[in-house]
């Protein structure tokens, strides 16, 4: 009897046991589980937070280009920006523009446009800014812009021999403009309704050097033009072709940014204003142009006026 009620405690302490080591076990893993879940969680946190430092750090660098400076412009905008005679990308606003990067500390990256798409090439990301003879006029609330740097008029050229000397004698004439210009604006606009229905058809083609060789052929009567390249176009023609008296409109360039990218547009005016001051501005532009087309005023111009 002794013998059985010693089994019978020894089988209970042994199931007593058992459970007590299950038990401790379950503890174990469910305490092991539990801080597992809270490293997972701390670690999604971490990744939380280090996703919202790239995307501010890349939210800033976008503003500012990063280490490089992408300038959208037109290849077919002489003297502004075309292909020169060794092939490389030249002109005005691209001499300016890689100026001015090389003084912000960035690379240069002249990016080529379809300038009826430099809106959807602005707002991708794909350029920092449209610089290349661009008018800000008409277009204030669309963009970012720095200060104008230039004037600009809207003109008419047509052949020296075709009878045209005034606005009103476009009357019945076949006018070429380029699309999305600043003339073809110009011309569009509520002052000058009248003028446009009083041409014999209004054309737009992609690019200026087309509509010269329709002016050229006969094709056209007359070119509505910005007046830096008219001028740049007809040089060594002037015996064949006129740039009319009377204007279209008179208009200004500026550097045109993504609406609200301020930080961008300030680095580059600061340094626009730099090349005014000591006079790489108005050396580019004699080289383009023979005088200074510069409407900035150079920095402490007015105390040294008042003086």
């Amino acid at each position: 009897m002794k013998k059985l009620v010693a089994a019978v405690l020894l089988m209970g302490m042994t199931l007593s046991l058992a459970a007590c080591g299950n038990t401790e076990a379950d503890s174990n893993k469910a305490s092991g589980g539990a801080n597992e879940a809270d490293n997972q969680t701390a670690n999604a946190d971490d990744a939380d937070t280090g996703d919202e430092e790239s995307s501010q750090a890349a939210d800033e660098e976008g503003q500012t280009g990063g280490d490089t400076f992408t300038v959208g412009f037109d290849q077919d905008f002489p003297p502004f920006g075309y292909v020169g005679d060794d092939g490389e990308f030249t002109g005005f606003d691209i001499e300016m523009a890689t100026e001015c990067a090389k003084r912000m500390g960035k690379e240069v990256v002249l990016q080529p446009i379809d300038w009826d798409s430099k809106d959807m090439e602005l707002e991708s990301g794909t350029i920092d800014c449209i610089w290349n003879g661009f008018t800000m006029n008409g277009r204030e609330d669309q963009y970012t812009w720095s200060d104008s740097y230039m004037d600009n008029t809207q003109v008419v050229i047509t052949k020296k021999d075709s009878g045209i000397t005034t606005l009103a004698d476009l009357a019945g004439k076949i006018v070429e403009v380029q699309k999305e210009s600043s003339a073809q604006s110009a011309l569009e606009d509520e002052d000058h309704t009248e003028l446009l229905a009083s041409f014999g058809d209004f054309l737009q083609v992609a690019e200026y050097n087309t509509a010269f060789m329709d002016l050229e052929s006969g094709a056209v009567d007359a070119i509505a033009i910005d007046i830096g390249v008219a001028n740049f176009q007809l040089e060594g023609r002037e015996d064949d072709y006129i740039i009319l008296d009377e204007v279209i409109s008179s208009e200004q360039y500026a550097v045109g940014f993504l609406k609200g990218n301020e930080a961008l547009r300030d680095e580059v005016q600061a340094t626009l204003m730099e090349m005014v001051d000591d006079g790489t501005f108005a050396q580019i532009s004699d080289k383009y142009f023979g005088y200074d087309v510069c409407t900035l005023k150079r920095t402490g111009a007015e105390d040294t006026e008042a003086e």
